[in-house]
């Protein structure tokens, strides 16, 4: 069965601590250590285009058609200002999504803060420019964007927890070295190509 591809604004690891036997460490907090090439920190969860498309075309009652929406959040993200790489720091593990998956809970600049903060504000841009009223009931209830909170918490997921009972696992320090923002997926965008 083929996944249809999550669209996320991320921001790529390059390095976590002096090398691989610091981040294998992990695997002792952790079960299937997941492989570090593809570990990010999500800026921006937008989730399945289609998926949001037909969230913002439900919630107007058709008013902005998912087609439509679909080309706007396309060119959107495309827009979206780019944030240079930065240096972040962990000493502790925590569970996330229900207790189903463990990462670093990571400090990050200021900087990076406000630049999470930007993309909230952009999309509530977006969204009122695709005709949604209520944005913030809208952001927490679109099953395609998946918000839980209205909190952003940095992370890195690096597996699942070896405990169903979640918590937090203090670890020695690491130092986590991140590339500049991207769009996860951005080939399957419409217009990617142009």
């Amino acid at each position: 069965m083929e996944t249809v591809p999550r669209i996320t604004v991320e921001a790529p690891v390059l390095s976590i601590g002096s090398g691989p036997p610091d981040y294998e460490e992990l695997g002792n907090y952790v079960h299937a250590l997941r492989r570090p090439r593809g570990l990010h920190m999500t800026l921006l969860h937008l989730g399945i285009l289609d998926d949001f498309s037909r969230d913002v075309s439900e919630w107007t009652k058709g008013v902005t058609d998912a087609a439509g929406a679909a080309r706007s959040t396309s060119a959107w993200l495309q827009r979206l200002p780019v944030l240079d790489g930065f240096s972040g720091s962990a000493e502790r593990l925590i569970t996330l999504g229900g207790g189903r998956v463990s990462g670093l809970d990571v400090k990050v600049p200021e900087h990076v803060h406000e630049y999470q903060v930007s993309l909230v504000q952009a999309l509530h841009e977006l969204l009122d420019g695709l005709l949604v009223d209520n944005i913030d009931d809208f952001i927490l209830s679109s099953r395609a964007l998946g918000f839980r909170s209205p909190h952003w918490t940095p992370h890195v997921a690096v597996g699942s927890p070896r405990t169903r009972h979640g918590g937090t696992w203090e670890i020695e320090p690491l130092v986590i070295q991140f590339g500049e923002s991207r769009i996860r997926n951005r080939q399957f965008l419409p217009g990617a190509g142009q």
